[in-house]
């Protein structure tokens, strides 16, 4: 009965994982505007500002790829937050919700699909950007830039189902989201380095999780980075802990209301 149990949980966990795959899929305007937006900013803007800044690890486009990728990551994960939206609001969500399985699975399969389509948009732009000549220290850094993809991942895409329990409507959700990820990416590494920082700005800077996801990424890509590897790895390992538990929560919640 009780190994019957788990493969029922790790059933829903997989069919609910495997719809958001479907979905995504299918959407092909999604796939490309999700490529190629960061890629226009990454030609567009590295080649213009690395003409006018000069770093001591390399050229600017270079460093700038991380941040790119980092950027990516984080609005495919809180992106992932709006299914539930949709779910809710056209009945499927309750459908799942009758299932005989905790919906800590519910939660987790929901977040499985929003986190893989993270990795998958992160993993092609790196490969692209590779591609167009950015230089990476090797093939072996960049798949281990996978995991660390899917920590940051994991924990934007708890933000985003937080965020997505709370919010009821699709307009409100978008509202939040550009609320929230403008200033995420500019108090961040993703453009620019931690020196020579004002010292007001430091302190967001320090504070934002997407600081120590793109250092790692760097470091990783690039082997340069401002922050110790260890530091970067540890506070994205908890900053993914806490808001994975904060959005089951959340979900817990919300879909008792």
């Amino acid at each position: 009965m009780a190994l019957s149990g788990k493969r029922l949980c790790l059933n829903t966990v997989f069919t609910l994982w495997l719809r958001e795959m479907l979905r995504y899929k299918r959407s092909r305007s999604r796939i490309i505007g999700s490529l190629a937006t960061p890629l226009f900013f990454l030609v567009i803007m590295g080649s213009a500002l690395g003409s006018t800044m000069t770093l001591r690890s390399g050229r600017y486009i270079d460093y700038m790829a991380p941040g790119i990728i980092g950027m990516s990551i984080l609005f495919a994960s809180l992106m992932g937050g709006i299914s539930i939206i949709w779910d809710r609001e056209f009945g499927f969500l309750k459908e799942i919700l009758v299932a005989p399985v905790s919906r800590f699975y519910t939660a987790l399969g929901k977040a499985a699909g929003g986190v893989t389509t993270a990795m998958v948009q992160g993993t092609l732009l790196m490969i692209i950007s590779g591609v167009i000549g950015i230089e990476y220290v090797s093939i072996w850094r960049e798949l281990l830039c996978i995991p660390i993809m899917f920590t940051m991942g994991l924990g934007f895409i708890g933000l985003g189902i937080t965020l997505a329990s709370k919010i009821e409507s699709h307009e409100g959700f978008q509202m939040m989201m550009t609320f929230i990820t403008f200033p995420t990416i500019m108090t961040s590494t993703a453009f620019y380095p931690m020196e020579n920082l004002p010292g007001w700005l430091s302190i967001p800077v320090h504070l934002n999780p997407l600081t120590y996801g793109v250092e790692a990424l760097r470091w990783m890509l690039l082997d340069a980075s401002d922050v110790p590897i260890t530091l970067s790895l540890g506070v994205i390992t908890a900053f993914a802990l806490i808001m994975m538990t904060i959005g089951s929560r959340a979900f817990d919640s919300a879909v008792d209301q």
